[in-house]
């Protein structure tokens, strides 16, 4: 995610960056260009159309649509943002549950159960880093432990299947067997329940954002719309503006494809983008604060 001042207007308008709309609509913009130009060549030159022409009152027709269009782009902004304030505290979630089981485990298990003390230093932040890579689509990376017998905590993992699963089935397991073998009692056991639980929850809540975008007919349907309605520009506009038309334009279809571009970022915020939620970060940050914890 990128992190910036919001403070600082002037470095936001002169500054480019990989993510920027400019950059990606570029290809776009110019075609724009191009088509505005001709239109407005012709209308000038050669239709000479009179003052009550029918197609001169085209512009009203813009009128009224423009106000359909915002309504439907302010929904989709909001709607893609939803989706990425929802996926951001998901994780924020992942982070305090996993720092409160490993303040739980540090206050319950005894300074002379080291192994199970690493045990779990090592568990928690993996199913941050299982989780992160899932959402990747990626296979869950062991090597990014620093010490090579961490990987002797995911020994037995399947990376076919569902790894998240797999690592928080681990904990559960590992935390019966404490109970199984009276390390802790059956009310220490329902202390550490609410956390355990949370892990699939936060999980499942992730996929749902991830495997669910927005309904491909109303995103087809804006796209539509919006080339449509630019497409029209030219006619209604380039007897009261002339030429300069074309930049007028060219600016609309910036704006109306900007917000697209933004919406259609942010609504997955689980992928590779600049802007989306930073899984891997947040995944060190745990594995950081549980190893101070336990």
């Amino acid at each position: 995610m990128i992190s910036y001042n919001p403070k600082e207007w002037f470095t936001f308008i002169f500054r480019f960056h990989k993510a920027d709309t400019v950059r990606k609509l570029t290809p776009m913009l110019i075609g724009i260009c191009v088509y505005t130009g001709i239109i407005a060549f012709f209308e000038l030159n050669y239709r000479r159309l009179s003052s009550d022409s029918y197609i001169k009152n085209i512009p009203v027709m813009h009128g009224l649509l423009g106000f359909a269009i915002s309504m439907l782009l302010v929904f989709r902004t909001n709607t893609a943002y939803d989706r990425w304030w929802e996926g951001r505290k998901l994780w924020g979630s992942l982070v305090n549950n996993s720092r409160n089981l490993a303040m739980k485990l540090n206050a319950i298990l005894p300074e002379t159960e080291i192994a199970q003390r690493i045990f779990f230093r090592r568990i928690i932040p993996a199913y941050a880093y299982a989780l992160h890579n899932h959402l990747h689509k990626e296979q869950t990376r062991t090597a990014l432990f620093e010490e090579e017998d961490h990987r002797s905590v995911l020994k037995n993992i399947d990376h076919d299947k569902h790894v998240p699963n797999q690592v928080a089935a681990l904990i559960f397991n590992h935390v019966n067997s404490l109970y199984k073998e009276n390390n802790i009692t059956g009310e220490e056991l329902m202390f550490l329940n609410t956390e355990l639980q949370s892990f699939t929850d936060i999980c499942g809540g992730c996929e749902r954002i991830k495997n669910t975008p927005i309904p491909f007919s109303y995103s087809v349907f804006i796209k539509k719309f919006i080339f449509f309605y630019v497409m029209t520009l030219p006619f209604g506009y380039v007897f009261s503006l002339g030429y300069y038309v074309v930049p007028v334009v060219a600016f609309i279809f910036y704006v109306l494809a900007s917000l697209e571009i933004i919406a259609e970022e942010i609504e997955d915020p689980f992928g590779g983008d600049p802007n989306d939620v930073p899984t891997e970060i947040l995944a060190k940050n745990i594995h950081k604060h549980v190893a101070e914890i336990i």
